[in-house]
């Protein structure tokens, strides 16, 4: 993907036509390319907009590509060619780390306030970001909020709790926030929602990185563990996934031994596609 020192990366996209967004948590930067070519280009360079940090990435409904900054504390929003459309900011001190998309809203998880930030977002416009949920309202309480998906219908939101290897079942309408009932330990940094199956990026440390499948209720209270993948390559610290038709890829972003050595790379994860 890279042979920037310190790129670091951290977010994957891939979008129906099968192109690909992986962001730099280590310089901002966010690459692009497509799945049909080992190589990735510059597409929006680190520092730019104040972007030196950069998380989580999806592209919106509207072909709209959002970035979150990180420590930055800042949600960036473009278009197809590079071009700045809003820039939103959270508090001082926020880490904006992953979001979701709703019909009319865009859920952000801070990992360092340990809440969730929303921000209107139609065709034209992304509103300003509000705080949604605070870490006081959630039970138990988060130590570190990460991965984050909505439910196909809209109504439901789960956010990986990472301090506490668990999954929060968010209701949008009533705020009310319960852990999912698992079988086993489900959290994780990348979250993937296909229907009612649950893809997690688990990050157990030391080496010890899986793709989690599990099985969600039709309320998405309760959950199965279905299988795991096998480890990541050692070192390479795999963080976030996305789906390539027959396959699944994730990000090796080597965060266990930041900054790392490139070359930096996305791969296939193996045995679980």
């Amino acid at each position: 993907m890279s042979e920037t020192p310190g790129d670091t990366p951290e977010g994957i996209e891939v979008t129906r036509d099968g192109t690909i967004y992986v962001t730099s948590v280590g310089t901002g930067a966010v690459y692009r390319g497509s799945v049909r070519s080992a190589r990735l280009q510059l597409f929006l360079p680190g520092g730019a907009d104040g972007r030196t940090q950069a998380t989580g990435v999806h592209v919106d409904r509207w072909g709209r590509i959002l970035v979150a900054g990180a420590s930055t504390g800042r949600l960036f929003r473009y278009d197809a060619r590079g071009r700045l459309l809003a820039s939103r900011s959270a508090a001082a001190g926020s880490f904006l780390n992953d979001f979701a998309f709703t019909k009319d809203a865009v859920y952000v998880t801070d990992s360092a306030h340990n809440q969730i930030w929303r921000a209107s977002i139609t065709r034209h416009g992304l509103g300003e970001l509000e705080p949604w949920i605070t870490r006081d309202q959630i039970s138990p309480k988060p130590y570190f909020l990460n991965g984050i998906v909505s439910t196909p219908d809209g109504r439901t939101l789960l956010v990986g709790e990472q301090g506490q290897d668990l999954t929060y079942r968010v209701d949008i309408a009533s705020r009310v926030v319960r852990p999912v009932e698992a079988d086993g330990v489900l959290s994780g940094d990348g979250y993937l929602l296909e229907g009612q199956h649950l893809y997690v990026v688990h990050n157990a440390g030391n080496g010890r990185y899986v793709t989690r499948l599990a099985r969600l209720d039709r309320t998405w209270s309760k959950a199965t563990i279905l299988a795991d993948s096998a480890p990541g390559a050692a070192g390479t610290t795999p963080t976030t996934i996305a789906r390539d038709r027959g396959r699944l890829l994730w990000v090796n972003s080597q965060l266990d031994h930041a900054p790392g050595t490139p070359p930096y790379t996305v791969s296939v994860v193996p045995g679980l596609n």
